[in-house]
């Protein structure tokens, strides 16, 4: 096996171009060229500002559209953002591109998508995060919903979730040998940011109310909560009773850890005011990274809300080379976030076999990976995504559990989603039969997918050099939150620690309000990114027969959408904070109150255009139309209220259609009930009748892009714990009833 490298010679001869003036076409084209594609963007002299010299950097770029339509000629993929526009501008250049070769893979991101009633209408940042319903979730619930309203992530995030999500889908389709021959894959911003809250998307499909933000008592924050340090802030999470047990031992065991109100981590969500007051007293004087390295030794789940100077000098990112060096163009060199994986690749080659070895690569009815067989060790959120995304484009992926520990996703509508087409089958892996019978699988699978902790899956005998011993060619792909390698590489994270770590939840909700842990944004958005990975080490495989270890980190992958800081930071800007719905240099660009309780629309100006149709719609700003940004900045808070007076008196649906159909970018905030019952997005499909684990036909949300060719034609219900077990070992490893029986009955199918 080779020394451990970054993924960028996976695709090798892979040929892209990018049509538009999108950023999150740009993003998803630097996914391609991190894994060693050729990658061709045809400029525009809008690309300006840190994030696009991040995306940018190391892509060809032409202002020449006789170039361009010369690399169109010979194009493998083609990625089209028009964004903010809609479908009608995305289709001139979906024909220009096919034009100049109809065979090429073309994925084209829009804010609402190239089908629907909506599809024209226009959209930003802004619009396209609030129009998903993630406004309402990013930073959890809040004491006073007027006074803070939804809210949008900050540092563009809607365009790199629809660039990741457009590179998963475009990479899983191109994962074979040979590049499949045409197909259109439809990405909408509005989607693909959706799909960042699957449970939240599902719960009326069983009947169940949206999330209310209303903050409900003193709230709770008993799984993970944010302490004052003397130095700044750090995130906890002692969610288990060994680890609040070992937290209350950090902290000295304080007479008040024997407080019947603390007793349970019920207990606790109730008491939880005056619990967290408790925890500041002790914290507040103490530093973060001292309370951090104490907790992880105790074995508690804990991160400091980094700054970009402790990331820039990160050890642990440091060792693991994520940083890339490239020319500022007034700056000189300095640092970007690089590519969120390493590579161990095999150096035993196999011969590629029919079948299983070797997805189909021209879509068939089962989907562009029929054929393709994935064991799946992973739960929770982020790895289950990545699966959800492998199985539903025709992987037959086979879900490992425990009896004795399912994954805890399958006490939520998690599982009814992300275990969609997988088959599940329950392994005692502390048994050695067990153990023995997940080597058998190996050998007749091509990706095992895991998120276990750092060196358990070694200590079980199934660490990478024990699966490529049994099958050479295996692609392994290990998730964790700071990645296998390195000084910090065995630090307990989820999710939600990691979000704080990388100093994402400090950025987001509104000026002067202390951070908050917020949605779970980071699993899902690695689910993305660890699907592309696959895809892109299946692709070098059916070309060389190799198979390799993927080394991803979810720390890393975060830190691939946040470059604004970072870079910021070595140019030597003051980090700006949280901002709320504000933007820097476009005015209006805000949330405002609608018709109803609870009820907002999203509405940005930051054409000339715009703003004179937007005064031309709201009575208030009529005599306004001569107004330069300079002055709405000036004015700000007077054009917000003339705003608001006019959207009160209409439903934020009513607003909206007003404002599009007046060329001004706009979309409501809604709630999941509202996203279920939206007509654009029942007409796109994007809820699909899907059968439940109970047989019900429910209408669960489905994938964040739309293309039909190349999908599953009818998926299956989530399984039931261990109900494909004897089917599986019997299919798969051709054992007799009676040798399943005798494995029952040793345990190790438990």
């Amino acid at each position: 096996m080779s020394p451990e490298t970054n993924g960028l010679d996976l695709i090798t001869g892979l040929r892209v171009v990018e049509l538009g003036p999108g950023l999150a076409g740009a993003v998803c084209g630097q996914s391609f060229a991190e894994a060693g594609a050729d990658v061709a963007r045809e400029s525009n002299d809008i690309e300006d500002g840190n994030a696009w010299l991040a995306v940018n950097d190391g892509k060809r770029r032409t202002s020449n559209p006789a170039e361009t339509d010369q690399g169109l000629g010979q194009a493998d993929l083609v990625i089209v953002d028009v964004t903010p526009a809609g479908a009608s501008t995305a289709r001139v250049l979906i024909d220009r591109a096919r034009s100049r070769k109809s065979s090429a893979l073309i994925v084209a991101v829009t804010p609402f998508g190239l089908t629907g009633p909506d599809a024209d209408f226009t959209g930003g940042d802004l619009v396209s995060f609030h129009a998903s319903g993630m406004g309402r979730l990013l930073i959890g619930q809040v004491a006073d919903t007027d006074a803070e309203p939804p809210v949008r992530a900050a540092g563009d995030q809607s365009a790199f979730v629809a660039g990741a999500t457009a590179a998963c889908a475009a990479m899983l389709a191109l994962a074979g040998e040979r590049s499949p021959s045409g197909g259109l894959i439809d990405v909408s911003t509005r989607e693909a940011l959706a799909c960042m809250a699957i449970r939240e998307l599902a719960a009326p499909a069983y009947g169940n109310p949206s999330q209310t933000r209303q903050l409900e008592g003193d709230g709770d924050g008993s799984t993970v909560t944010i302490i004052p340090a003397s130095d700044g802030f750090v995130a906890i999470s002692p969610r288990e009773e060994r680890q609040w047990k070992a937290w209350l031992g950090v902290m000295g065991d304080p007479v008040w850890g024997d407080d019947e109100r603390f007793a349970t981590k019920a207990d606790r969500g109730t008491h939880w005011g005056a619990l967290h007051q408790l925890i500041s007293e002790w914290s507040v004087a103490r530093p973060k990274q001292w309370i951090y390295e104490i907790a992880q030794e105790a074995h508690v789940p804990s991160f400091p809300l980094a700054t970009p100077s402790d990331l820039l000098t990160s050890p642990q990112l440091l060792h693991r080379g994520f940083f890339t060096e490239f020319q500022h163009p007034t700056a000189g060199s300095i640092r970007r976030p690089g590519c969120p994986y390493n590579v161990h690749r095999s150096t035993t080659a196999v011969p590629v076999r029919p079948g299983s070895a070797t997805p189909q690569t021209t879509p068939p009815t089962g989907g562009p990976l029929q054929g393709l067989r994935v064991l799946d060790l992973s739960w929770v959120i982020a790895g289950p995504t990545c699966t959800r995304y492998l199985a539903a484009l025709g992987a037959d992926v086979i879900k490992v559990e425990t009896g004795g520990r399912a994954d805890p996703g399958r006490a939520s509508e998690l599982h009814a989603v992300l275990g969609k087409s997988k088959r599940g089958i329950t392994l005692n892996l502390k048994h050695p039969d067990a153990i023995k019978i997940a080597h058998r699988l190996v050998k007749e699978c091509d990706v095992v997918v895991e998120n276990f902790a750092t060196g358990v899956l070694d200590r079980l005998g199934l660490g990478y050099e024990a699966l490529s011993n049994t099958r050479a060619d295996i692609v392994l792909l290990s998730a964790s939150g700071l990645g296998r390698t390195g000084p910090d590489a065995s630090r307990v994270a989820y999710g939600t620690l990691i979000q704080c770590y990388t100093g994402f939840s400090t950025l987001n909700g509104y000026a002067g309000a202390p951070p908050r842990v917020g949605w779970a944004w980071a699993d899902p958005l690695c689910g993305l990114r660890m699907a592309f990975a696959i895809g892109a080490a299946l692709r070098h495989r059916a070309k060389t027969g190799l198979g390799g270890h993927i080394d991803f980190s979810m720390v890393e992958s975060l830190l691939t959408t946040m470059p604004g800081p970072l870079i910021e930071h070595q140019l030597g800007i003051p980090a700006a904070g949280p901002m709320g719905n504000a933007h820097p240099a476009i005015s209006p660009h805000g949330v405002y109150p609608s018709r109803g309780d609870d009820a907002w629309i999203a509405i940005s100006a930051s054409t000339g255009a715009e703003w004179t149709a937007l005064c031309r719609a709201v009575p208030g700003l009529a005599d306004r139309t001569t107004d330069g940004i300079e002055v709405r900045k000036r004015d700000e808070e007077a054009i917000n209220a003339a705003i608001a007076a006019w959207t009160i008196g209409r439903s934020a649906r009513e607003a909206t259609r007003a404002l599009q159909a007046a060329g001004v970018p706009a979309a409501p905030s809604p709630d999941s009930t509202e996203m279920f019952g939206d007509p654009h997005l029942q007409e796109r499909g994007f809820y699909a009748s899907s059968p439940d684990l109970d047989g019900a036909i429910r209408g669960l949300p489905g994938l964040p892009w739309r293309w039909r060719e190349g999908e599953r034609p009818a998926q299956t219900a989530a399984p039931a714990l261990g109900a494909d077990t004897d089917k599986v070992l019997a299919d798969v490893l051709g054992m007799t009833d009676a040798d399943i029986a005798a494995l029952r009955d040793s345990g190790a199918l438990t």
